[in-house]
């Protein structure tokens, strides 16, 4: 997104921070990248090649692949940032980089969205989940959603590019765009209360289990880190007109934002490791622990027959 931002104005008197030719930040977004390919990278091998897939490792699979290629943007954002500081030249990039990152951020935010929303219809209403859910939703549910990240991130590029942003047509596209996110931010939100009420309050609460858990962390990891970037991105022309506030802000919402996608597989060890011992530790299996659907013995009153680890949505047809 820096690609496009005017550099022409002075530096001077602000911090070294803010400079569009600071390394440090640079090398603080690249190393977290790194560490978030690595994780999102095991977890598509797995879930892609190794395992079983049913509804919401199919929600997972493409939220991994949403964020191991949002991160891959943003490492290549920087790898050139360094190449243009060391060497006096310039690489165009067509604006591919800042429309990569918006595909790929607004595809993660809509695939969160929908698996707080599917798990908490197989919460409120498990009857007619298990047993009227129309089949292969989730594979066409993620198809719709890429296609629709896609349209309104080339939209959203092509009137940037070629119109400048002036004209009517092009407020009409950030403000779809702008109402998109905003109604994936509610149904977040809702699905997530409504779920974590049922969950832990009333007389008919449910016991907790490994996948709530991953579930609500996702999203509150979510919510700290990943929506500060959503909120910079239609916020930048309302922003004080002045070239380092606003880039200052877009280095703290960017490295938020690499935060939230290299954060996702450390939540799917960290659940699913919970309570197990470290010799017993597999990938493939701390992964099956993570996205597990009912509850352990010793859970909340709740038990798990010995070496049970398939997910309850793997009586509903995969994808």
């Amino acid at each position: 997104m820096t690609e496009a931002t005017p550099t022409s104005e002075s530096y001077v008197d602000h911090p070294p921070i803010c400079d569009i030719d600071s390394l440090p930040p640079k090398a603080l977004i690249f190393t977290i990248s790194l560490v978030g390919l690595t994780g999102n990278a095991s977890v598509i091998w797995f879930l892609g090649l190794r395992m079983r897939r049913n509804a919401f490792y199919t929600y997972i699979l493409n939220l991994a692949v949403a964020d191991f290629l949002y991160l891959c943007f943003h490492i290549a954002d920087v790898l050139l940032e360094v190449i243009r500081i060391i060497l006096p030249i310039h690489i165009p990039t067509y604006g591919i980089i800042r429309t990569g990152a918006i595909i790929f951020y607004i595809a993660g935010l809509s695939m969160l969205s929908t698996i707080s929303t599917e798990r908490c219809l197989s919460v409120l209403w498990p009857i007619w989940y298990h047993c009227h859910r129309p089949r292969h939703t989730s594979a066409i549910m993620c198809a719709l959603l890429w296609c629709l990240s896609i349209v309104l991130s080339t939209m959203e590029i092509v009137c940037f590019f070629h119109f400048n942003e002036a004209i009517d047509q092009c407020k009409n596209v950030e403000f779809t765009i702008a109402a998109w996110l905003v109604l994936l931010f509610v149904i977040l939100s809702v699905s997530s209360l409504s779920l974590l009420g049922r969950m832990l309050c009333g007389s008919q609460k449910k016991p907790l289990n490994r996948l709530f858990v991953t579930i609500m962390l996702t999203v509150l990891v979510f919510l700290f880190c990943g929506l500060p970037f959503g909120v910079f991105f239609f916020l930048y022309y309302w922003i004080d007109n002045n070239y380092h506030v606003r880039f200052c802000l877009y280095l703290v919402s960017i490295i938020l934002s690499n935060v939230n996608s290299s954060t996702n597989p450390i939540i799917y060890f960290f659940v699913g490791s919970y309570r197990q011992r470290a010799q017993g530790w597999n990938l493939k299996l701390v992964l099956e622990r993570a996205l597990q659907d009912t509850p352990e013995e010793g859970e909340c009153g709740g038990s798990l027959p010995q070496g049970t680890l398939e997910t309850s949505e793997g009586r509903v047809e995969q994808g």
